[in-house]
C-alpha cells in the first residue's frame, strides 16, 4: 500500500518555509498548521456581513481580539449597522473580552488617520473593551497588519479568524458591482466620490486559529512602550490620560480541532527596530521569504493582484523566474492610478512600479501580462487586494504588498494556503512538477478571474480559464477588446469584462531624478538589518 501521507508532507515541505528558513526562533508561532479550513471572503461587503454575524454571536467570557491599520469608528458594516464601534461595543458590554491593537498613525494633517483610530479606541475602552493605539514601528513605518480573531474557550470548534487586506474603515464595504462604499475617503479624482475598492479577506477555522491568537497576544505583550518610536506622542498621550499600558490577556485557550484539508503558514513582516521586539528581535520577514520560496518553484502562471506592485528588488524575482522558465507567465491585475494624486505625491508613486515592470518586461516582453480594473460604467476600480496563486498550487493572501515596506519595513500578516485536496479538472498537473493542481489555489484564482471577466459565477464558463495557457489568452483578448472599446469612443454594446491593459506613463527625467529617491527613502524604505541589506538577502 502507497502511503499517500508521505507525498503530501514532501509537497508541503516543499512549498513552506521550514524552521530554519523562517530563522525566527524566538517566536511562539508553528511553522505551520494542518487541519485548517480556509474561505476567501471576495469584497468587504462579504466580509463585513459575516464579521458580524460572528460577532454578534460571541457570549461572556468569549474572545474579541483585533489588529488593524485604520478604523472609523462610524463605518457601517451593512447598509443599516451596526458601525464597527457598535459592534465591538456591544460585544464588550455583553461580557465578551475584546483587545484591540490599532496603529497610532502618523498626524492626520499628511491625510493619515491618528484621530479615527484615536476615536475608535476611546468608544470601544469606554464599553469596557481595551483598545490601545500601537506605534512600536519604525521611525516612518505602520503597523499595518488586518487581523480578527474570535475565541470561545467553552467551543472551540466555532473559533474563527479573519486575515487579509481589509480594514475596517471607509471605502472598504463594496461588493462585486463597484459602486463604491457610501462612506468613502478621499483618493485621487479619477475614482470619483465613492471609490470602487477591490479586495480580499480570509476566514480560517482549524489550528491556525490559535498561530494567529499567537500573533495578536506577541504584540500585546510585547513590553516595549506603545509610544517608543515618538517620545513627543508618549508625552502627549500621558496628558490625555491614555491608556499606554495593556492589561493581562486572558489564559490561551487550546488550539481549536482539525476541521478541513488546508495547511496554512502564516507569514510575518516586521522590522529590525530599536529596542527589539521580544518576539522578533531581529525583525521577522517570512513573507519574503515565504513568496521567494514559492516564486522560485513556479513553472507556469503567477496571479497576483496588488496595490503596488513596485520595488526592483521583489520585480528581480520575478524577473529570475521568467527567465529560468520559458513556460512561465506573470498575470497581475494592479490600479490604474495610485491613491493619491497632486505634483508632488504622484511622482513617487507612479516611478516605482515603473521600474519595477519594466524590469519584468525586460525579462519576458510577451510573457509579463499587466492589467488594471473599471466597473462597468467606466469608473477605475481601486485593486487593494494583495493575493498570490503560484501554478494553482500555493496561494496566498494577506496585509502585505509586493513592494519592500511590506517586506521589510512595516508589520504585516499574511497567509499561504496548500490545500491536501487535488482540482480533478485538467491540466491536473500544470506545472509538471508532481505536486498537482489544488482546489483552494486554483477555486480562489478562478474566482476572481470570473468576476474580472463577467463569467458565470457558478464557473459554467471556465473551460479556456483552467490550462494557464488558456487563461492567459482569455484574459489578454478580453481585456484588448475592451481597451479597442474604448479607443474607438465606446460605439457599440460595450464588450464583457473589466479588464484593460494598464498602461505606464513614463515620467520625463527631470522628474525621475527628484521622485526616485524620494520613493525610495519615503514610500518603499528598507527595514532590514544592515548585514542582510548588504549582503541581498531578506
Amino acid at each position: 500500500m502507497v502511503d499517500l501521507s508521505q507525498g503530501r508532507n514532501a509537497t508541503v515541505r516543499n512549498w513552506f518555509l521550514s524552521a530554519p528558513e523562517r530563522a525566527n526562533p524566538v517566536s511562539g508561532l508553528p511553522v505551520w498548521t494542518s487541519g485548517n479550513l480556509a474561505e476567501p471572503l471576495i469584497h468587504g461587503a462579504a466580509y463585513f456581513d459575516r464579521l458580524v454575524d460572528e460577532v454578534e454571536a460571541l457570549d461572556a467570557g468569549d474572545h474579541l481580539f483585533f489588529a488593524d491599520w485604520r478604523g472609523d469608528p462610524d463605518e457601517r458594516l451593512r447598509p443599516d449597522g451596526p458601525t464597527v464601534s457598535q459592534l465591538f461595543a456591544r460585544a464588550a458590554q455583553r461580557g465578551v473580552v475584546v483587545k484591540g491593537l490599532i496603529w497610532r498613525s502618523h498626524l492626520d494633517v499628511l491625510s493619515y488617520s491618528h484621530q479615527e483610530n484615536r476615536n475608535l479606541s476611546e468608544a470601544v475602552s469606554a464599553a469596557g473593551g481595551e483598545v490601545l493605539l500601537d506605534q512600536r514601528v519604525r521611525r516612518g513605518g505602520s503597523h499595518h497588519q488586518k487581523l480578527v480573531v474570535l475565541r470561545r474557550p467553552g467551543a472551540p470548534e466555532r473559533d474563527i479568524a479573519f486575515v487579509g487586506g481589509i480594514d475596517l474603515c471607509h471605502s472598504r464595504r463594496d461588493d462585486d458591482t463597484h459602486r463604491g462604499d457610501p462612506q468613502a475617503v478621499r483618493m485621487s479624482a479619477p475614482y470619483g466620490d465613492h471609490p470602487p475598492w477591490h479586495d480580499v479577506q480570509l476566514a480560517v477555522r482549524g489550528p491556525v486559529v490559535g498561530a494567529l491568537d499567537t500573533v495578536f497576544r506577541e504584540r500585546w505583550t510585547d513590553p516595549m512602550p506603545l509610544d517608543s518610536e515618538n517620545p513627543l506622542a508618549y508625552l502627549r498621550d500621558r496628558l490625555r490620560g491614555a491608556d499606554l499600558t495593556p492589561s493581562p490577556l486572558p489564559e490561551r485557550p487550546a488550539d481549536p480541532p482539525a476541521c478541513g484539508p488546508h495547511h496554512v503558514q502564516v507569514l510575518r513582516t516586521y522590522p529590525a527596530v530599536r529596542p527589539k521586539y521580544s518576539f522578533a528581535p531581529d525583525g521577522e520577514r517570512t513573507v519574503a521569504r515565504g513568496y521567494t520560496k514559492s516564486i522560485r518553484r513556479a513553472r507556469r502562471l503567477i496571479y497576483l493582484e496588488d496595490q503596488y506592485l513596485w520595488s526592483t528588488e521583489v520585480a528581480d524575482l520575478f524577473a529570475r523566474a521568467l527567465r529560468d522558465n520559458p513556460q512561465l507567465h506573470l498575470v497581475a491585475v494592479v490600479p490604474r492610478h495610485p491613491d493619491v494624486d497632486g505634483r508632488l505625491a504622484l511622482p513617487p508613486n507612479m516611478v516605482g512600479r515603473e521600474q519595477a515592470l519594466a524590469l519584468c518586461e525586460k525579462a519576458a516582453p510577451r510573457r509579463v501580462h499587466v492589467f488594471d480594473a473599471e466597473n462597468h460604467v467606466g469608473t477605475p476600480v481601486y485593486v487593494h487586494a494583495k493575493v498570490c496563486v503560484v501554478d494553482d498550487v500555493w496561494a496566498s493572501v494577506g496585509s502585505d504588498n509586493f513592494n519592500r515596506r511590506s517586506w521589510t519595513h512595516d508589520s504585516e500578516l499574511s497567509c499561504a494556503v496548500l490545500d491536501d485536496s487535488r482540482d480533478e479538472r485538467h491540466p491536473l498537473d500544470p506545472a509538471g512538477g508532481g505536486d498537482g493542481a489544488r482546489r483552494f489555489a486554483r477555486e480562489l484564482r478562478l474566482r476572481l478571474l470570473r468576476e474580472h471577466l463577467d463569467r458565470d459565477p457558478a464557473g459554467s464558463e471556465d473551460a479556456d480559464l483552467i490550462d494557464p495557457d488558456d487563461a492567459v489568452a482569455a484574459v489578454t483578448t478580453a481585456a484588448e477588446a475592451l481597451q479597442r472599446w474604448h479607443d474607438a469612443g465606446q460605439v457599440g454594446p460595450r464588450p464583457p469584462g473589466r479588464l484593460r491593459p494598464h498602461r505606464s506613463r513614463r515620467l520625463g527625467w527631470w522628474t525621475r531624478l527628484w521622485a526616485l529617491p524620494v520613493y525610495r527613502l519615503v514610500y518603499d524604505p528598507d527595514g532590514r538589518p544592515l548585514r542582510a541589506r548588504r549582503g541581498g538577502t531578506w
